[in-house]
């Protein structure tokens, strides 16, 4: 197959959460653990610091590996989704994976994957964790996809966990309370490894403490450590709050050495090293136009805040959704007196903008639809003056389209 034959294959016949949903969930290691086995269990062959929470992670994750990289090390980085290319989930040292070595993996492995019916996640852990294992990496960045406890990634030791910010997001699944999902962001915890929280919360505080204690772990909050107001090239004050618990976590690596310098040039080039997009990204000055992939009431609440802080004549808000996030919710951080763009990100899940403006309408919020998200973009644009803001998000999809 050809690669792209090879992505279709993926995309298509393996279920994938992002785009269809708790359908294409297996809520159980079993697959996982076997299809490792099979493989040869690559992901003891390399050392690994898990990243998990309900925002931050994939921020916190890509900052983590600028500053290993920054330290000389060769440094795995498995993140998702992807904005663009299904490579941009596996990196080395900010390079995405091959797509020889993408063809070859499905190619060798394809009649296994069928016969057991992998979901495409175990399918991707599996091949991110074989290639840095083949690759020899020094260490590598794993970034849990969903939850923590029976997510696939969580079949490495390693060295160091990292718990980012935990809000409400994915209630179907892990559960309508913030403890109750702390439970199964809390299920990456291994014994004996220590664990940072990056953001010390009341509701989850008792419940990563006791959990760590059980386990023997040594567990940090970085709210209570003296870490300096370190810069970083990602815009956003709200990655100030990420950024403590990498800190933490690059602090509490032992076996590594990673300079004051390296560390403050790490998270100055954390875009530079890894390739990370969507994170408050301006891609146009005048007028300003920004995007986030922030996607639920908790980090667009951060976003919201972002844009209070900008100067800017009138706002613009380009906004697309999935069916299962809190639309509702997330819809009234939003400031009425902006002008709205209702857009349909173009996935299965995608909220259908004729319900986008219902709901949104029952909050107060009125503005046009547009059948695809360049279209309600292209709009404001029109629409905006040299001093306005336009903002583009309310999902990773809506980001993906334009970036």
């Amino acid at each position: 197959m050809t690669y792209k034959e090879t992505l279709d294959w993926m995309f298509s016949q393996l279920p994938m959460y992002q785009q269809k949903g708790i359908s294409a969930l297996n809520a159980k290691m079993d697959n996982i653990i076997h299809f490792s086995d099979f493989l040869g269990n690559p992901e003891k062959k390399f050392k690994s610091i898990h990243v998990a929470g309900t925002n931050g992670k994939g921020s916190s994750s890509h900052m983590l590996a600028s500053i290993l990289q920054e330290a000389g090390y060769k440094v795995g980085l498995y993140t998702s989704p992807h904005l663009k290319d299904f490579r941009e989930r596996i990196k080395i040292n900010g390079q995405v994976v091959g797509k020889k070595f993408v063809k070859d993996f499905v190619r060798d492995h394809k009649a296994y994957m069928e016969g057991h019916e992998l979901s495409f996640f175990e399918m991707t852990v599996g091949m991110a964790f074989t290639y840095f294992a083949d690759e020899k990496v020094d260490i590598a960045i794993i970034e849990v996809g969903l939850g923590g406890r029976l997510d696939s990634t969580n079949i490495i030791v390693p060295e160091v966990s990292l718990i980012t910010n935990i809000g409400l997001d994915h209630t179907h699944i892990l559960g309508d309370t913030l403890e109750k999902i702390a439970l199964e962001k809390a299920g990456i915890i291994k014994r004996g490894v220590p664990v940072i929280i990056s953001e010390r919360q009341p509701e989850t505080e008792t419940i990563f403490t006791l959990i760590a204690h059980q386990l023997g772990s040594g567990i940090a909050f970085a709210d209570d450590m003296d870490i300096p107001d370190y810069g970083t090239d990602l815009l956003g004050d709200y990655q100030k709050r990420n950024l403590r618990g990498v800190v933490g976590t690059i602090r509490s690596l032992i076996g590594f050495e990673v300079s004051e310098k390296n560390i403050v040039e790490g998270l100055k080039n954390i875009v530079k090293n890894t390739g990370l997009m969507g994170r408050w990204q301006i891609l146009k000055e005048k007028p300003l136009v920004v995007c986030d992939t922030a996607h639920n009431k908790e980090g667009l609440q951060l976003v919201v805040r972002q844009m209070a802080r900008q100067k800017y004549d009138k706002l613009h808000l380009v906004l697309g959704f999935v069916n299962d996030k809190d639309v509702k919710g997330v819809l009234s951080l939003f400031p009425k007196e902006a002008t709205f763009y209702f857009v349909k990100p173009n996935i299965p899940r995608g909220m259908g903008v004729e319900q986008l403006k219902e709901i949104a309408g029952e909050q107060g919020i009125f503005g046009n639809t547009y059948g695809t998200v360049k279209k309600g973009l292209k709009a404001a644009k029109s629409s905006a003056k040299p001093d306005d803001l336009i903002f583009i998000g309310g999902s990773t999809f809506v980001v993906a389209e334009v970036v």
